[in-house]
């Protein structure tokens, strides 16, 4: 049960705070082994690009890219890494719906760090192999295609799914708190 506004509502599943808390956190750490996975490998091939011969042929606006990619890929790993880091500093304080609240903010923070890391990336790739016109378009496609998998379906999902209509969850263990 939980109490929002005075108002007690059971969200069929019997679990206290602290045990909501628990199941939370494990499911935060899954959806970041997930992520952090793709990031690591990612930022590997961003890392490992410099050292290619074909490296020195980039020009002024594709090095451009290449050092916005980086640093985006720099900060996407440390927002997703940082839950842990989160975790690690507060654990044993009785804090973990605050942890699990901001870590839950983290790990949305390195989403869309992801987001524009992958189509920065994209665009490197893209003007390499095509050059600025086509490459322009697939980047766009790709950036809208991503945009739709990884946020409106889920907002979609969330705003069908939430009775209150507010677009809230109704533990405030959600992304963003009341």
């Amino acid at each position: 049960m939980t109490t929002t506004g005075g108002v007690r509502h059971d969200d069929g599943r019997g679990e206290s705070p602290a045990q909501r808390a628990d199941r939370r956190w494990g499911e935060l750490l899954q959806e970041l082994r997930v992520a952090q996975t793709g990031t690591q490998i990612l930022f590997g091939f961003l890392v490992a690009v410099v050292f290619q011969p074909r490296f020195a042929e980039l020009g002024a606006v594709d090095r451009g890219i290449y050092v916005v990619t980086v640093c985006l890929g720099a900060a996407t790993t440390g927002a997703l890494v940082a839950p842990v880091a989160v975790h690690r500093l507060v654990a044993g304080r009785r804090m973990k719906p605050e942890t699990v609240s901001w870590a839950g903010r983290l790990t949305l923070v390195g989403v869309v760090l992801l987001y524009l890391t992958m189509v920065s990336t994209f665009l490197l790739i893209m003007r390499m192999v095509l050059g600025d016109g086509l490459a322009l378009w697939l980047v766009a496609v790709m950036a809208v295609w991503l945009a739709l998998c990884w946020f409106v379906v889920p907002l979609l999902a969330r705003r069908g799914a939430n009775g209150n209509g507010n677009g809230r969850a109704e533990d405030g263990y959600g992304p963003w708190p009341r």
